[in-house]
């Protein structure tokens, strides 16, 4: 990477005394707000376990899914009466090692981290608004404290970005564990490693893990694959992440207890920016506040839909059905911390409490007005649930005029 030229870009050297940070600053690159070379190397370096090179899928790997996912989407096309593409052609499943699932997650995921990195560091660099000059009678302390603050602020929130994406690879099966809307491609990626080590702890069978796996993917890219759907998601993820609001007496407490003399390797300063929680400094806002329940009924209304459209396909199609769901049941439960702030970042903290809700919902639909009743969640964007009839699906069906079976 290019070393800027002036070795002191911020006036006076705040760095001065402070080789790690010194040396990061002259080495930050105009990348827009967010240091994507520093995402990638935290992200790879997370999907390793360090060791920098992952051997290549097995060839065979993808015949074998291939054969799996064009069963899935025969059945799950036949049950929904959805498409599963969005081109007309099928779609390809693509296995891929943990770093090739880092690479194509971190593309996809750039416009949402982009749009938080302006929410929370509007002044930082890249960012639209100008950073403001600095208030030459404050505190010199708090001076450093701001210039240090604004410098970091890419490198800071790229290794943030990088550290989530790489602990979600380690978990991951698909590109559908968090329901979010990727780039409109026929392409689904499946984390071949992720699928062993997990089939192995569980002692499943192998091909029934696949089978499962493929329908969870495709269902749920057949239902992100309906136009209004898929736009009404994009835009309340979008905006969710746009209202986040930096608490920057919080953050600036942080870097004050820092002892600068500690970070003698780079390897400090990568587990200091791979904690989220400190770097991001952010707080929920009000408009978040008013804005989750909608993003929260779509989302569940999703999920619990998905899970019927399995249940009812998978147990005449997978001889170990109840066992694979059982498994994934569980590690939904078991979510790390890092799935869990990558959830929260983006409004979809999916914890079992709300996949009952979206489950209930969903069954509550079928009790009144038989399974055909669910063609119409996703008919007219006016059908989406609203939050109070997440928990009271009899609303839903009063409000779309679908009388009870």
């Amino acid at each position: 990477m290019p070393l800027v030229s002036d070795p002191d870009p911020f006036g006076e050297n705040p760095f001065k005394g402070m080789p790690i940070f010194s040396d990061l600053a002259r080495m930050l690159q105009q990348q827009g707000p967010i240091a994507w070379d520093a995402a990638r190397q935290m992200a790879h370096s997370i999907a390793t376990g360090g060791e920098g090179t992952q051997p290549n899928v097995d060839p065979m790997e993808r015949i074998r899914l291939e054969q799996l996912v064009r069963v899935a989407e025969l059945h799950v096309a036949a049950t929904t009466g959805l498409s599963t593409s969005v081109n007309g052609r099928p779609v390809n499943v693509v296995p891929v090692t943990r770093t090739q699932w880092v690479s194509a997650t971190l593309d996809a995921y750039r416009p949402l981290f982009e749009r938080l990195a302006a929410s929370l560091h509007p002044t930082s660099p890249g960012n639209a608004v100008a950073a403001e000059e600095p208030d030459v009678g404050a505190d010199p302390s708090v001076a450093w404290l701001n210039s240090l603050m604004q410098a970091m602020a890419p490198v800071m929130l790229g290794m943030t970005a990088g550290s989530m994406v790489g602990h979600l690879s380690t978990r991951s099966f698909g590109q559908y564990d968090l329901p979010v809307p990727r780039p409109m491609s026929n392409d689904l990626l499946v984390a071949v490693s992720n699928l062993d080590e997990f089939g192995g702890g569980w002692s499943l069978d192998a091909d029934d893990l696949r089978l499962w796996v493929c329908l969870h993917e495709v269902s749920h890219h057949a239902v992100l694959g309906v136009p209004h759907v898929r736009r009404r998601l994009e835009e309340l993820i979008q905006e969710y992440v746009s209202s986040f609001r930096a608490d920057g007496g919080s953050l600036e407490s942080h870097f004050a207890e820092l002892d600068p003399s500690s970070f003698e390797s780079m390897s400090g300063i990568q587990q200091l920016f791979s904690d989220p929680e400190v770097l991001l400094g952010a707080v929920r806002s009000p408009a978040q506040d008013e804005l989750l329940p909608r993003l929260e009924a779509l989302v569940l209304a999703l999920v619990g839909y998905v899970d019927h459209v399995m249940d009812r396909i998978g147990g005449s199609l997978i001889s170990s059905y109840g066992m694979v769901t059982e498994a994934m049941r569980r590690r939904r439960v078991e979510a790390g911390e890092a799935d869990r702030f990558v959830a929260k970042l983006i409004g979809i903290d999916l914890t079992q409490e709300r996949y009952d809700r979206g489950s209930a919902f969903v069954d509550g639909i079928v009790d009144r007005a038989g399974p055909d009743a669910l063609g119409r969640l996703w008919a007219d964007e006016r059908d989406l649930p609203t939050p109070a009839e997440i928990d009271a699906p009899g609303l839903w069906l009063a409000r779309i005029d679908l009388p009870p079976s």
